[in-house]
């Protein structure tokens, strides 16, 4: 599975009574902008296309992210997409839409 490429489609919904929601989403989806790895950002969630491994540790490094910026809790939901033998391709899906 580690070298598989994946879609993971992250929502981070930090909380903080001093902070901004989305002053603290921007610094999460920065990190994701300057990860090297291909991404689209929705409304409601950002997909990410990678090696599970390596989307993985972003996932890690996004919610860190939003602690340092001034999260006190923090949900993240996931959604993977995988496949046993091919990869999945973010192009694939909604490549003819755009």
């Amino acid at each position: 599975m580690e070298n598989k490429i994946v879609n993971v489609a992250i929502q981070v919904l930090p909380m903080s009574d001093k902070h901004e929601m989305y002053d603290m989403v921007d610094d999460a989806i920065s990190l994701i902008l300057n990860s090297g790895l291909k991404y689209k950002v929705t409304p409601f969630e950002t997909v990410v296309e990678g090696e599970y491994a390596e989307v993985m540790n972003l996932v890690q490094k996004v919610q860190e992210a939003c602690y340092v910026s001034g999260a006190e809790k923090l949900l993240c939901n996931l959604k993977i997409q995988s496949h046993s033998t091919d990869a999945v391709l973010i192009e694939d899906k909604v490549g003819k839409y755009e």
